[in-house]
């Protein structure tokens, strides 16, 4: 009974004191607080810092299969190789540089410019052509960019003919993807390259993906079989492009797949996968349908129609999760997916959720997740690197669930 009477006196004094109007005087207001909006989000790319700001204009990155980090700084024209902690370790002037990429002999090939002696009508005129440079990275000092050599240089056009025609000047190469063997030692340290430009007839179209072998001579262009018939000019505007053998070296998947990605304003789906196909009766590309529309299992999918602006860069992780990264220079912002397709990665253990969780993020600005023209993308050892072009750093990042 002492328990209830206690109780009844508390519920007694506490109506006395709502019912007595300032009983312990004036209420204080609580207005000056700014209380803070809470949300749960447990799958997300953090910063690491800090910023790598030693760049201009940082257009493109890579992860060689060394294990370093290549960046091309389109302002100073030059390569810069870079330590996982960021320490800059080597620099290369190559003329015009935008893009490179490392093969698994552990040669650069970077993409530049190249000042060519061409004669017309009697006449020697210097002009500049879009080029491929090979770098040997050992030389007679030891190993490393400071000590690499440039043993081979492809311009464009003079490696599938002799003369030139005005439109070759407006021709680029933009990215470069290597390829492993499959089984063909031949094909090994093979690659594509993109290429795009203003002449479109369809026999040797300039916008096309190129298909090199590991001596830099030209294997062909690639057509895709499609069921409307076999297309030589399937390309529109190709840039981005990325295949499936990822650094580190024991992890590289073999194959000639490769995914690209389209700048063409007119063209809805700017993501493909393009598979390659060997049997006895010959070899051939194909688009691979991915994944869209399943709700169930994603809210976003990367062959959604116009789900990009300008996507400049794509890349794929090299460890068993092999997810595919894309950065829109137009939308300022990281896209993630599954190499099925899917938006998001896989929820947390125990989460209860059956969805892909999205992590993908961005924005205009300076922040810290934010972008200003993001131009390329790289991933290693569980870090993503992303070559913020517009606001000349490099900017790494962490997913939540891949910290210790």
């Amino acid at each position: 009974m002492r328990i209830r009477s206690s109780f009844c006196f508390l519920v007694s004094l506490v109506l006395l004191m709502s019912s007595c109007e300032k009983y312990f005087g004036d209420k204080t207001s609580l207005d000056f607080i700014d209380i803070p909006n809470f949300e749960a989000r447990e799958v997300a790319y953090v910063p690491i810092q800090p910023v790598l700001k030693s760049f201009v204009k940082p257009v493109d990155i890579t992860i060689g299969f060394d294990e370093l980090i290549y960046v091309v700084d389109e302002f100073t024209e030059e390569v810069i190789s870079m330590d996982e902690a960021g320490n800059i370790i080597g620099r290369m002037e190559i003329p015009g540089a935008t893009a490179v990429v490392q093969d698994r002999r552990f040669d650069l090939l970077v993409i530049g410019t190249k000042d060519t002696v061409v004669n017309s009508g009697g006449i020697d005129t210097t002009l500049s052509f879009t080029a491929i440079y090979r770098i040997r990275m050992l030389g007679a000092n030891g190993y490393g960019l400071n000590n690499g050599q440039i043993i081979n240089e492809i311009v464009h056009p003079f490696y599938f003919k002799s003369s030139y025609s005005g439109s070759d000047r407006q021709v680029r190469f933009n990215r470069i993807a290597i390829l492993a063997d499959n089984g063909n030692p031949d094909r090994n340290n093979q690659y594509y390259v993109s290429r795009s430009g203003s002449s479109n007839n369809g026999l040797n179209p300039d916008d096309a993906i190129l298909w090199f072998n590991n001596t830099d001579e030209l294997v062909s262009g690639i057509s895709v079989n499609t069921s409307s018939g076999l297309f030589n000019d399937y390309f529109e505007s190709p840039f981005g492009l990325v295949g499936m053998a990822q650094p580190p070296q024991f992890t590289a998947n073999n194959g000639g797949d490769f995914i690209y990605t389209s700048l063409d304003e007119s063209n809805a789906i700017k993501i493909q996968y393009i598979e390659f196909l060997e049997s006895d009766v010959g070899a051939e590309f194909r688009a691979r349908i991915l994944a869209t529309g399943d709700t169930s299992k994603a809210d976003g999918f990367i062959n959604s129609p116009n789900r990009f602006k300008q996507p400049k860069d794509i890349t794929v992780a090299g460890d068993a999760s092999s997810y595919i990264f894309i950065v829109d220079a137009e939308t300022d912002s990281l896209y993630q997916f599954t190499l099925s397709g899917y938006e998001g990665v896989q929820p947390p253990a125990a989460s209860g959720l059956s969805k892909f969780q999205k992590a993908s993020f961005g924005g205009t600005g300076d922040g810290l997740t934010q972008f200003r023209n993001p131009t390329a993308v790289a991933y290693y050892n569980k870090v993503l690197y992303v070559a913020d072009a517009g606001n000349g750093r490099v900017l790494r990042f962490k997913l939540t669930l891949d910290f210790d």
